[in-house]
């Protein structure tokens, strides 16, 4: 780490170049204690809820499980295992409507309405007494994946070669996207098993030091993590950096802690990085410590038009429309239905699927939020250069996709893209250069797998 960086650690918060400050509107759910959502009456558990091959189902139609059981294994390295949440009988392994709007295959569960539902799964071996095979194997089978959203395999992540060791162990508590506090929360209620699950990864990766970067808008997360670092005598460095969108990004949170730039085309791990969510980290310890694979997660419930804006611990295959309707529901104002937040959150045509492991908030805004707005030429203002973290040029590449022009996308390192939306935000024609810039991305890959 260069000395400026270390010198700013003390001095100053810390950031990134560009990007941009949308309105936060935390306050709606950042002081709301995580509740336990009740048990409903059916679950649907797709297959496909990370990135890579989906899990394949175990199970058969009239089958009884037990809360925790594998009911499908991991469809390849690249794929994870999936549980059941409950107690309860499978009553079809079949098509189902996923959140990403595609019919996909899922296990339904109904829940043993009699049952307990309390946790009943074997001791396994503590983390210290595994190899690092053995430990990236029971990572797998726990189900875990990313909780920030892009759901990618936390073992694949974690299985790090020799050729690349890792020097930094940075856990991501930035939550920058707005609205959304469910990381937040989960800082600030489950801070001594985040500090258990980073020195458990810490000591696999062998990381030489550990971060817990966080906004500086959530100081009691802050404060609840340096007490239980201290408490537990872990040498973890909790930094509060600046708040501003897209902070939480992986290559932006390297870019304000060390000072380093993840090249084009490159991964954390090439500069010597390991980065993961901090309520991936947590479930790693319960699932060591307590023996739950992830068969539930944190969600912020919340937006003008919810009721009762609420982080809720859901069990997965929670049907969102029950999960809304224990918030109060929605008013009579509600327009539109996102899965995340509002500048990368994927729109949703009803509440009629399934909570999956990517499920981070479900946001619900008024007719007054999502006014359409009309679309102009560009008049090369330039501000979403100005915008762009990645220094990408977005006017350019959304024009190049509109044109259809996929290899010059490339040339001008369209992949590199993490389509934050901070072009689209900040331009004043209206256009939606991140959608273009999706699509074009999609045609490279495409293009690339013939």
């Amino acid at each position: 780490m260069t000395a400026t960086a270390q010198n700013g650690l003390k001095d100053k918060l810390l950031t990134f170049r560009h990007g941009v400050h949308p309105e936060e509107f935390k306050e709606l759910s950042n002081h709301q204690p995580i509740e336990r959502m009740p048990f409903v009456e059916d679950y649907t558990l797709p297959l496909l809820q990370h990135i890579g091959a989906p899990s394949k189902p175990l199970v058969r139609k009239g089958q009884r499980v037990k809360r925790g059981d594998m009911i499908a294994e991991p469809g390849s390295f690249v794929s994870v295992a999936l549980h059941a949440p409950v107690d309860g009988t499978v009553t079809d392994v079949g098509l189902y409507g996923h959140p990403n709007g595609q019919m996909l295959p899922a296990i339904r569960i109904k829940a043993d309405p009699f049952s307990t539902q309390q946790l009943d799964q074997p001791a396994l071996r503590q983390p210290e007494e595994l190899s690092k095979a053995e430990f990236i194997e029971a990572i797998q089978q726990a189900g875990i994946v990313g909780l920030g959203g892009a759901a990618f395999p936390a073992h694949v992540k974690f299985n790090i070669s020799e050729d690349k060791p890792c020097r930094y162990l940075m856990l991501n508590g930035c939550e920058c996207e707005p609205f959304l506090t469910c990381d937040h929360r989960v800082m600030v209620e489950y801070a001594e098993e985040l500090i258990d699950g980073a020195c458990i990864l810490q000591r696999f990766i062998q990381a030489e030091k550990v971060y817990i970067a966080i906004e500086a808008n959530k100081p009691d997360a802050v404060v609840a993590l340096r007490e239980a670092a201290t408490k537990a005598g872990f040498p973890v460095e909790v930094v509060p950096l600046k708040v501003k969108y897209p902070q939480g990004a992986e290559k932006m949170m390297i870019s304000a802690i060390l000072g380093e730039e993840v090249p084009a085309g490159k991964l954390p791990i090439d500069v010597g990085v390991l980065v993961s969510n901090v309520g991936t980290i947590v479930a790693m310890s319960q699932y060591f410590r307590q023996s739950q694979p992830l068969i539930e997660r944190v969600i912020t419930v919340t937006g003008t038009a919810v009721r009762r804006p609420a982080n809720v611990l859901v069990p997965l295959g929670t049907p969102m429309r029950d999960l809304v309707e224990f918030c109060g529901g929605v008013t009579g104002e509600a327009t539109r239905i996102l899965l995340g937040g509002p500048m990368m959150g994927i729109v949703q045509k009803s509440l009629d699927t399934p909570v999956v492991k990517g499920t981070s908030g479900i946001l619900v805004l008024t007719e007054r939020e999502v006014q359409d707005i009309d679309t102009f030429s560009c008049i090369r203002c330039g501000r979403c250069l100005e915008a762009c973290p990645l220094f990408l040029n977005p006017a350019r590449l959304g024009l190049l996709a509109r044109k259809g022009l996929w290899d010059d996308m490339e040339d001008y390192n369209a992949l590199d893209c993490f389509e934050c939306g901070s072009c689209s935000y900040v331009c004043p024609s209206g256009i939606p250069l991140v959608q273009s810039i999706k699509v074009g991305k999609a045609m490279i890959r495409e293009r690339k797998s013939k």
